[in-house]
């Protein structure tokens, strides 16, 4: 009974602190969307291009994907402006566990299983705007495949950020019906490439 009881003290105490430090990440994620309009543009350009992707009729296809040209913009813009003010916080504060599960403060005793939160944002933020600017002359429909991928990736991001790989895995999937694997590999070249080199390289950071 003893036995039984220390350890779910034990499993308590761990989620509180995974709680508190997941709270923290959150907030400090947040402070930074606060005055932005990001997420609410990711989800008017995810689902749109979801849509118009699935028109029959190409001159409506393209129609529709070209309404979204302002928004793509705004988005590009504001993951800059999200990627330049998370520059300003400390290393510590943005250091994210490479596991799959959370590790509350991972980054005091194991820094070399995270990753930087900040250098991951400039990667994201470089990618999107590639694919924006179509730099590759993708057609448009191509195109809007490759942003809508550009945009899980970030939102997955984000979302591994403030819970844990795991969830952002299964948060994609359940919101998207997207695995991750396939959302990496459907975004740009220059941000896979990137991207990998970050997954891989924590001493590097």
């Amino acid at each position: 009974m003893n036995i039984a009881l220390t350890l779910l003290a034990l499993i308590a105490a761990w989620r509180l602190l995974c709680l508190r430090y997941q709270r923290a990440h959150i907030a400090l994620l947040g402070r930074h969307l606060a005055s932005l309009q990001l997420e609410r543009h990711m989800e008017t350009l995810t689902q749109g291009y979801t849509r118009a992707i699935h028109e029959q009729d190409e001159t409506r296809q393209l129609q529709v994907l070209d309404t979204f040209a302002p928004t793509e913009r705004a988005v590009a813009a504001q993951i800059r402006s999200l990627a330049d003010a998370m520059q300003k916080e400390s290393a510590q504060a943005t250091r994210m566990g490479a596991l799959s599960f959370c590790v509350p403060y991972i980054e005091r005793f194991l820094p070399a299983s995270t990753r930087d939160f900040r250098a991951l944002l400039r990667i994201h933020a470089v990618g999107l705007r590639h694919v924006v600017d179509n730099e590759d002359q993708l057609e448009p429909k191509d195109r809007a495949y490759h942003l809508s991928a550009e945009l899980y990736l970030l939102q997955h991001s984000c979302h591994w950020f403030c819970k844990s790989r795991g969830v952002a895995d299964a948060r994609l999937m359940l919101r998207h019906q997207v695995q991750y694997r396939k959302a990496l590999e459907s975004v740009s070249a220059i941000t896979r490439s990137a991207y990998l080199k970050w997954l891989q390289g924590a001493a590097a950071q």
